[in-house]
């Protein structure tokens, strides 16, 4: 009798269990970390802050709600504030039904504590809590979110409201500027499409900032003449966005909390997910304007805020550029006339994605295997080394690497982008992009897209010190 081929839906079925099987392989692969403090905490005394995980009705809208999950019941989750090199102590409570976890992104933390099950740590079971102490570093922009496996559940891990903004206070802060501002771009309502060919896509139905959609909620209120730091994560679970503030531009003085080498004034940002930029905006045209995403489409979606100067009231003014703009480069160092190069050791990294069937998801492959079958690599303490990210896919691919900051070293066309530090970056399609770091701190590191459906299907894989 003829073995009878597997169904759709028994096809994406098995895909699936292979992507949540991977969560197990890691538990078991890796060991159950140490606690780093108890969870009985009441003994310890009040922490410095508390995040409580818990479900949540967001109003995107007037009388338009979502239910998701948030911290500390608001969309975006509490600003964290911490001093570089002060013992800070965070407390998370998990009042959902279902494990979490929370990743500080951006920050040089110990593995079982930096919020990634695959490098060790410790899940948080529903109803209980779990004190993390914290010595912050590196100073500037970072945030914290869920790293949770989603799959083809878009009510679950950065598809829901679990994000938050995180600054560690420099030693030294000169602060030269007026006023301050922290924005969260986010796509919300997600579902399932079929691409091309035909495997499925997340698509989305509304866009916010700072979880409230355009013309909804307060303006940001500011006085002519003031100097506005913006602080602007894109905290989407797979989009690329694009922001301009009509009247005004940009001038760019960190990229995902790092100084660069070279401010530049722009007229539009482009942030893929988990990048963050900062730029000091200065307030020279009296009016009301709209801060925005630069795509019709994905405005009229709601991605946007109205900011409106002192004295100045009436219908909020967009002016639509013309074009696309952004290019990394602007902010690299300038060339030196004769480059020294250090001693690298280069790691090839090819990205491919692999059809699984009409009607399901992509698996994600790097040098030909998907996560847990990835090869881990390697790394000697002190070397420097260079990642070498092929990317031969139609994809441009949000590219993350945990606990440590990378040197964009090489950008598509060979420009460089010397002296740019990220933890994030954005691979071209169909590009190879060349990052570089220094292995200075040891544990398991995990290397990822940050695209949420990317990384449940397999496109991540560790690094390991020797």
């Amino acid at each position: 009798m003829a073995r009878r081929s597997p169904s759709l839906a028994e096809r994406h079925a098995n895909c699936y269990a292979e992507c949540v099987n991977r969560r197990q392989f890691a538990r078991i692969a890796l060991g159950t970390p140490a606690v780093l403090m108890s969870a009985q905490t009441e003994s310890l005394g009040p922490a410095d802050y508390t995040i409580n995980i818990a479900p949540y009705s967001l109003e995107l809208s007037r009388h338009s709600f979502i239910k998701t999950i948030a911290y500390n019941a608001q969309v975006p989750g509490p600003l964290i504030r911490l001093q570089e090199g002060k013992l800070a102590t965070i407390e998370v409570v998990n009042r959902t039904a279902s494990e979490e976890i929370v990743h500080w992104h951006g920050l040089f933390l110990p593995s079982e504590i930096d919020g990634s099950m695959e490098e060790g740590t410790r899940m948080i079971s529903p109803g209980s809590k779990t004190r993390y102490a914290l010595m912050p570093r590196p100073p500037g922009f970072r945030w914290y979110h869920t790293h949770s496996f989603a799959g083809h559940n878009l009510n679950k891990g950065t598809y829901t409201g679990q994000h938050g903004f995180l600054f560690v206070e420099p030693r030294d802060n000169p602060g030269r500027y007026d006023a301050e501002v922290f924005l969260a771009l986010h796509d919300w309502k997600g579902h399932l499409l079929a691409s091309d060919d035909g495997s499925m896509r997340a698509a989305y139905d509304v866009s916010t900032v700072n979880g409230r959609v355009l013309g909804f909620g307060e303006p940001l209120k500011v006085k002519a003449n003031q100097r506005v730091l913006f602080h602007i994560l894109n905290s989407s679970p797979t989009e690329v966005h694009w922001v301009a503030l009509s009247g005004h531009e940009f001038e760019v003085t960190a990229l995902d909390g790092n100084i660069v080498p070279s401010p530049k004034r722009v007229p539009m940002l482009r942030l893929a997910p988990a990048e963050r930029v900062s730029a000091i905006v200065e307030m020279r045209q009296p009016d009301v304007w709209v801060l925005g995403e630069v795509r019709k489409h994905i405005q009229a979606a709601g991605m946007g805020i109205v900011l409106e100067y002192a004295g100045q009231n009436g219908n909020p003014e967009w002016q639509q550029p013309e074009k696309l703009e952004w290019d990394y480069t602007l902010f690299a160092r300038p060339p030196a006339p004769t480059p020294v190069e250090d001693a690298v050791t280069e790691i090839p990294l090819v990205f491919k994605p692999k059809f699984t069937g009409h009607g399901a998801m992509e698996r994600w492959t790097i040098n030909g295997k998907s996560f847990p079958h990835t090869d881990t690599i390697t790394l000697q303490r002190g070397q420097r080394y260079r990642l070498r990210l092929k990317n031969e896919s139609t994809d441009d691919h949000p590219i993350h690497l945990h606990r440590h900051s990378f040197e964009l070293s090489q950008l598509p066309g060979g420009r460089s982008g010397r002296g740019i530090l990220k933890d994030t970056v954005l691979a071209d399609a169909n590009m190879e992009t060349w990052i570089e770091f220094t292995a200075d701190d040891p544990g398991l590191t995990l290397f990822h897209c940050h695209q949420q459906d990317h990384m449940d299907m397999g496109f991540m894989m560790l690094f390991r010190y020797a």
